[in-house]
């Protein structure tokens, strides 16, 4: 019964992270700005380290189960 939050958040953190990396890298790759404003690479460094957090975070929740 318990389980059940810890793989819902494990669940939605890891599918945040991964639709960011791939949001961020496609970005990326077609030369698109990450945030308007913003430097660039300042701008893909954040949104990367973020989506990595967030994989990292729903990998944590999902192996504590």
């Amino acid at each position: 019964m318990e389980s059940g939050p810890a793989i819902f958040a494990g669940l939605v953190f890891a599918l945040f992270g991964a639709g960011l990396l791939v949001w961020t890298t496609t970005r990326v790759r077609h030369g698109r700005p990450v945030a308007l404003g913003v430097s660039p690479v300042a701008s893909a460094t954040v949104a990367g380290v973020a989506a990595v957090v967030a994989l990292a975070l729903g990998t944590w929740c999902l192996i504590q189960v």
